[in-house]
């Protein structure tokens, strides 16, 4: 476990993400929402401290447990999948700050229920995900998350809990004698490669190892970001593409858990932007029905790279948050297939209507599953004079 130092720096560096990851100041009484697991309860203890002495009005919201989510999708019936409780529009209207402290109790214990009732769930909830994005694109939210080591975590990452608090300790600095200080520097070496990447004109990227052969459209008015405070810990630049210009083969070698679902092996064929030959060496129907789950969920949303020069984290985490930020040898590639994320505009979000991100191949869907590939691969941008130009290999950027 993470010891009363530690989380309390891990407190500072999330205070410090919120704050980066806003466009607009923060003002005094902003309402601020901090959602939690059982586990985290501790870190969620010093987050509402933190904040009252900031000047913000929390809000702490602890979670369903592991065995009260499974009680909930195996015996609600279909107007209990997808009932809103009273006031909770209203709360996601009035955020300006949203902090997740994800302790995950279990990660299988939905394994055995019926994945088209969670994604009714899912789709339901959207809505409330969509006042977040407007709220964001016009300023008025910042957002982060982290994650707390967990006994059952641990263990399906094949570690003892204290070599998956290692990991964590390792990935956040939060040993560093000045984690924030550590993050600020992570931070201005990310801004230059960003500049250096939005510089190029870029019509589309070729990625190439010994699994992958896609290629992925930059799309119009796009611009890479990434390392902006929104995760902890975040290492990955990335796009989120015009989905319809996506052709080839893609793979995920990394295995990953979503829904209590062990998945691994997910093999995409895209031809005109959609995934039309969906595979996986482990749990091939779950793949499909996920990616089933609405009009834009068999379509790309997001293209990421990490380089290795950031990233500490070397082992598979069983956990989204640091396996798609995975440095080791060659850093790694990641897909997300379903929503794109419009903070990757070119211009100010807030001028975009939802007929302006169909337009511009924004994808929209209510999943949106990053999919990883760790191989030695290659990365080249096609350019809009039609020369090419290597920006990734061996797992660095060529900046």
């Amino acid at each position: 476990m993470l010891t009363e130092k530690q989380l309390n720096n891990y407190a500072d560096v999330l205070i410090w993400g919120l704050k980066t990851a806003r466009t607009q100041k923060f003002k005094k009484n902003d309402v601020v929402l901090v959602r939690y697991n059982l586990p985290a309860l501790r870190l969620a203890e010093i987050m509402q401290e933190r904040l009252l002495i900031w000047g913000m009005q929390p809000v702490t919201r602890l979670l369903a447990t592991a065995t009260m989510e499974r009680t909930f999708f195996k015996m609600a019936n279909d107007k209990q999948l997808v009932f809103e409780a009273p006031g909770e529009r209203e709360l996601y209207a009035n955020l300006n700050g949203s902090i997740f402290l994800y302790a995950p109790e279990s990660l299988t214990h939905l394994q055995d229920i019926d994945s088209a009732r969670i994604a009714k769930t899912m789709i339901a909830r959207k809505p409330l995900k969509d006042i977040m994005f407007k709220r964001e694109e016009d300023g008025k939210l910042g957002w982060t998350l982290c994650t707390l080591p967990t006994q059952q975590v641990a263990k399906h990452a094949g570690m003892s809990l204290r070599q998956y608090t290692d990991q964590v300790v390792k990935a956040c600095y939060l040993n560093a004698k000045n984690p924030v200080g550590a993050w600020e520097e992570i931070f201005k070496n990310a801004q230059g490669i960003k500049k250096w990447l939005n510089s190029l004109k870029i019509k589309a990227y070729r990625v190439e190892s010994k699994t992958i052969d896609l290629t992925i459209a930059h799309g119009e008015r796009r611009r890479w970001i990434g390392i902006s405070g929104h995760n902890i810990p975040s290492f990955e630049l990335f796009i989120s593409p015009d989905w319809r210009g996506t052709e080839g083969v893609y793979y995920a070698n990394q295995p990953s858990y979503r829904s209590g679902n062990l998945v691994k092996g997910v093999r995409l064929e895209f031809k005109k932007g959609s995934a039309v030959t969906i595979d996986a060496r482990m749990n091939p129907d779950f793949v499909k029905k996920q990616l089933a789950m609405d009009k834009g969920a068999c379509r790309v949303g997001e293209f990421s790279l990490t380089d290795t020069r950031f990233s500490k984290i070397d082992r598979f985490m069983a956990d989204t948050l640091y396996d798609e930020n995975y440095g080791g040898a060659y850093g790694n590639c990641h897909i997300a297939v379903g929503s794109s994320y419009s903070d990757t505009y070119a211009g100010n979000p807030a001028e975009l209507t939802a007929e302006k991100k169909t337009a511009l191949g924004f994808n929209d869907s209510a999943l949106h599953w990053d999919l990883v590939n760790t191989e030695d691969k290659l990365v080249t941008a096609l350019l809009a004079n039609g020369k090419k130009t290597v920006i990734y290999e061996k797992g660095k950027f060529k900046a």
